[in-house]
């Protein structure tokens, strides 16, 4: 795969932007590594100190240079503080199709913060030529994940059956996804 390159202008909406990682947001992500989902779900180590935070921003960077997705910090837009991640995996991207993901560190949980940053990457991939389709995948019971993907304007299309295999076991996983065509239609 070519490498990839984060856009000259930080996508945004509403309250945040999403920007390159830094060191300075080693708190935020060992912040994120408290939360007992997190862990199961990506490469941070569960209450991770700072070096592994930082081998995990680190880690963001590599997704771009060996050409495997995007992950952006999400940033208050108006402090620049950390305040979660979000990206987009892009294997499949020669089909038309990529998934997004998105966290949001516990302490900054409840201001929409990552319902604003999928809206903002979801802007982003549409920038993309090939994308033709964006697919969240979201394990039921978690509803705090469903309200972001609908407040973004994804819809549920369905639920698959022993998708994932998320620490040791296989999980169901609800398919939430927006096509470019509904993107012609609508302002997000």
């Amino acid at each position: 795969m070519l490498p990839l390159v984060l856009p000259r202008v930080a996508p945004a909406y509403g309250g945040v932007l999403l920007r390159a990682f830094e060191e300075r947001d080693a708190g935020m992500v060992m912040d994120l590594a408290t939360d007992r989902y997190v862990p199961d779900i990506g490469t941070l180590p569960a209450q991770a100190d700072r070096a592994q935070a930082l081998a995990w921003i680190a880690r963001q960077h590599e997704r771009l240079a060996t050409g495997a997705g995007y992950g952006f910090c999400i940033a208050d837009a108006d402090t620049d503080e950390a305040l979660g991640t979000v990206g987009l995996n892009v294997g499949s991207m020669i089909m038309g199709r990529i998934s997004a993901g998105y966290s949001i560190a516990p302490r900054s949980r409840g201001r929409h913060g990552a319902g604003e940053a999928l809206i903002a990457v979801t802007g982003f991939a549409w920038t993309l030529p090939d994308v033709h389709r964006i697919e969240l995948y979201i394990e039921p019971w978690n509803t705090g994940s469903v309200r972001t993907a609908e407040f973004a304007g994804y819809e549920r299309e369905g639920l698959m059956r022993s998708h994932h295999e998320i620490a040791g076991r296989r999980v169901d996983m609800l398919l939430y996804a927006r096509t470019r065509s509904q993107a012609e239609c609508s302002d997000t």
